[in-house]
């Protein structure tokens, strides 16, 4: 008898000793939010186009994967205070899935019909009005060839979760997830080193326009219903409402546009657009352009006057790449201007290390890229 409660001790100190780490990481994340909360009361956003803020690669219960419903993503999108959403639902044989997703404005937010779209080989495409197509899942694309593709998933919310041991996970959110339901993510997030890659050496033979994909299903958790289906128990641990506050698609409009259905669809085919991991700060105001007015996207002439110009909100590390290449890296400010004098495809991303190291090694900000000819 003895030696069965000292064997339940021991299995118990076990156990214990097993919690320390995710107790430590929930103490990092309290850090993180004190933070992020400074990050933003520092904000200096600067002045310029037109900007909104909305969500790439979101599926509802049309299609298949998901149950989640239109009521559902609508209020999600309002409160995260998003301007646009662009569905991609799965397609169906038997009946048009974008046509009858949600499209027009509800509830304040425009809705953007599209599907996600398979191709024979397993390329996978988002397709959007007036024929604009985006690489999803870069990492496995095949045919790059493809014609007609306007843009790269760059970074994909279910690509990087993928890598997440679902043990951890598990443990992690029992200690952090009600304090903090989209700090959490920070635990995981990791540059998409791959996906860039492609995306870069894609673009010095073609202009694409990088965006970041929610792809939100809201299907992952656990819970118990009754005959009718009405949730009894459960937890949801993607709703709509984290997914939309993760990562995030800024578009920019010239003053004189107003945000409809086809101005949204044309500035993210030209790439006049920035991802921004909002959960780690608020990245609006951020820009990207030459002397001459353009701005990322855009293309502009090689002179003896070509200057970049980066302006972050806040300071932090600003990185210029050329042609994937890093071309200058600076700490500690919030504005980089630099003199070109080679061709090439220009972007920037923007490091935030006084978050911490937790997050200090992943972009706050990817931008699209000038391309100078």
């Amino acid at each position: 008898m003895r030696s069965k409660k000292f064997i339940l001790l021991i299995v118990f100190l076990l156990l214990l000793l097993s919690q320390i780490p995710f107790a430590y990481r929930r103490y990092k994340l309290r850090r993180l939010s004190a933070e992020v909360r400074q990050l933003n009361l520092e904000r200096h956003p600067t002045d310029g186009f037109t900007e909104y803020k909305g969500v790439v690669h979101v599926h509802s219960f049309l299609g298949g994967h998901s149950t989640g419903t239109f009521a559902e993503i609508i209020a999600a999108a309002q409160a995260n205070q998003l301007q646009f959403v662009i569905m991609t639902e799965h397609t169906e044989k038997e009946f048009d899935t974008a046509a009858m997703t949600l499209k027009g404005m509800h509830g304040g937010v425009l809705f953007i019909n599209g599907n996600e779209v398979s191709a024979a080989n397993g390329d996978r495409t988002l397709a959007l009005p007036d024929d604009v197509s985006i690489v999803a899942y870069p990492e496995q694309f095949q045919n790059w060839n493809t014609p007609g593709l306007d843009g790269v998933e760059v970074y994909n919310v279910f690509t990087n979760a993928r890598r997440i041991s679902p043990v951890i996970a598990f443990f992690d959110v029992l200690w952090s997830r009600r304090s903090y339901p989209d700090l959490i993510f920070a635990l995981y997030l990791a540059r998409p080193n791959e996906a860039l890659q492609k995306w870069d050496q894609a673009m010095t033979r073609t202009r694409l326009t990088g965006v970041a994909g929610n792809d939100a299903h809201a299907n992952i958790g656990v819970s118990l219903k009754d005959s009718s289906g009405k949730t009894l128990l459960g937890i949801q641990l993607d709703p709509y409402e984290i997914s939309f506050r993760l990562v995030r698609l800024h578009v920019l409009l010239e003053q004189n546009k107003t945000l409809d259905e086809t101005s949204l669809v044309e500035a993210v085919r030209v790439g006049h657009c920035f991802i921004g991991f909002d959960f780690l700060g608020d990245t609006s105001g951020f820009s990207f352009e030459a002397e001459n007015g353009k701005i990322q996207g855009d293309e502009v002439q090689l002179n003896g006057e070509t200057r970049l110009r980066v302006r972050s909100p806040v300071s932090g590390r600003i990185v210029i790449f050329k042609d994937g290449v890093v071309f200058s890296d600076d700490s500690g400010i919030n504005s980089k201007d630099v003199v070109i004098t080679e061709r090439g495809v220009y972007r920037a991303e923007i490091y935030l290390p006084q978050l911490g190291s937790l997050v200090a090694q992943q972009p706050w900000i990817i931008s699209n890229p000038i391309y100078v000819r």
